[in-house]
């Protein structure tokens, strides 16, 4: 499971970029460990897996780089909302880090977007539901 490490409201989802990983565990240890990869409980994201393969991935979709307007988006949360970027260095840093998210993969990848939640104004559905329906624009299936 991988995320980046601007996808703070994931964490509705159990998936807390915060929890750093105990990397020579999550990476080596086999399906009997609580503590693996194996169990898709803790989140690596584009630091912990900078420059390594992985066989399988399942990268998480946050709101911090969203697909809306025909435009991509980009934010960071901080404190308790999200702000938007515009800093192009900043920009090009967040663009990284799902390249690097989407590059790891040797096998397959699956890529997991939530629903929004309209109830949240953290989690509104226009932040992930433009970045599905992008998705599916260029081919990518829904399951």
């Amino acid at each position: 499971m991988l995320a980046s490490s601007g996808g703070i409201r994931l964490r509705p989802f159990g998936l807390n970029v915060k929890a750093k990983i105990d990397a020579p565990i999550w990476f080596l240890n086999d399906k009997d460990d609580i503590r693996s990869s194996y169990f898709l409980e803790e989140v690596a994201t584009e630091f912990d897996i900078q420059g390594l393969e992985l066989d399988w991935t399942c990268v998480a979709w946050d709101g911090d780089l969203f697909h809306y307007d025909n435009k991509w988006n980009y934010r960071k949360f901080k404190g308790t909302k999200w702000q938007y970027i515009n800093s192009p260095e900043i920009t090009n840093y967040l663009i990284n880090s799902y390249r690097v998210l989407l590059t790891r993969a040797r096998q397959g990848m699956i890529i997991y977007i939530p629903y929004g939640n309209d109830e949240d104004i953290t989690r509104p559905s226009f932040m992930y539901d433009g970045t599905i329906d992008f998705f599916k624009s260029i081919g990518i299936e829904e399951i």
